[in-house]
């Protein structure tokens, strides 16, 4: 009886060691294939985020061989920098405008290609929204550009076909802004339809059934079951495309250049141009590091609206 006891009290030791030895195998595993990705994270996000901090503090320009010590004085002048808050107020108008637009359109679209039952078609049609998305940026913007010159864009052909006066898109400041708006969302689109549709899928039937089974109609399908439960989708769409249009900078850099009157530009434009047009780098680091804290509250702050969403 002892020895039986003995022995299992051995197995059970021995098994012990095992899992041990192995768990500390995984560990060691893990931290040596995170290792290249956190050191090339680190060397090309982190660093220059320090780097770009510690610029900062300093009036430094690429021209000269030295960089003097200004303290905080590159954020008080950010305060009574005229284009820099207009070049704020403007991604604000540009990011709200444009991230609203695009989760209602890309929402509706995505709806409508799920309701399609024949499968070819609603990949047929999923393939051609995401199709822009796959072009280069800056490619699609010089399209625009075409199409939106007020001499022979397509625009404008179409107006005077129709006995309309030309519009000046690009640089009446009417329209500027709106006409980059416009672009955004054609080329960027195509990420939030097949997400949005990928969170459609993941909904069991039975939800609708039971809803169907309490009279809901379509509309009541939609408001109550379907947003509801694309919370987790919604958050995550809502954020990538946050962040993503608040770096925007290709579109705005290519078909307006910040004109007319500074109304198209945003805050990536104003930093490149202080950086490397000016040559200016302390001053354009201390934008990018208010850029920076400003991504990082707005993230933060949908976040928080997105658990408190879930815990109801």
């Amino acid at each position: 009886m002892n020895k039986s006891i003995e022995a299992g009290n051995t197995s059970k030791r021995t098994f012990d060691k095992g899992t041990t030895r192995s768990y500390q195998n995984e560990k060691w595993f893990v931290r040596i294939a995170l290792a290249p990705i956190l050191l090339l994270f680190g060397v090309f996000a982190f660093l220059p985020i320090a780097w770009s901090l510690l610029l900062s503090f300093y009036d430094y320009s690429p021209l000269s061989n030295h960089a003097v010590f200004t303290g905080m004085k590159n954020y008080t002048l950010l305060l009574q920098d005229a284009v820099f808050l207009k070049s704020l107020w403007v991604t604000f108008k540009f990011v709200g405008i444009t991230v609203i637009s695009n989760i209602v359109i890309t929402l509706i679209i995505a709806s409508a290609i799920y309701a399609i039952r024949i499968q070819w078609l609603k990949n047929l049609f999923r393939t051609l929204f995401f199709l822009p998305a796959i072009a280069p940026l800056a490619g699609t913007a010089i399209v625009w550009t075409t199409i939106l010159n007020y001499d022979s864009g397509l625009f404008n052909v179409i107006l005077g076909q129709l006995h309309i006066a030309p519009v000046h898109w690009l640089s009446d400041p009417k329209y500027a802004l709106l006409s980059v708006i416009m672009m955004t969302l054609w080329a960027d689109i195509g990420y939030n339809i097949v997400l949005f549709i990928a969170g459609r899928e993941s909904i069991a039937d039975m939800y609708y059934e039971a809803a169907i089974l309490d009279g809901a109609n379509r509309w009541h399908l939609f408001f109550f079951v379907t947003l509801p439960l694309l919370r987790r989708t919604m958050l995550f769409v809502t954020i990538t495309t946050v962040i993503s249009y608040f770096q925007a900078f290709p579109q705005f850099q290519i078909m307006t250049k910040g004109e007319p009157f500074n109304e198209t530009r945003v805050l990536a434009l104003n930093i490149y141009d202080q950086a490397f047009s000016n040559s200016n780098m302390g001053y354009a680091s201390a934008m990018a590091t208010i850029f920076l804290i400003i991504i990082l509250i707005v993230t933060l702050i949908q976040f928080r609206l997105g658990r408190a969403s879930w815990e109801q």
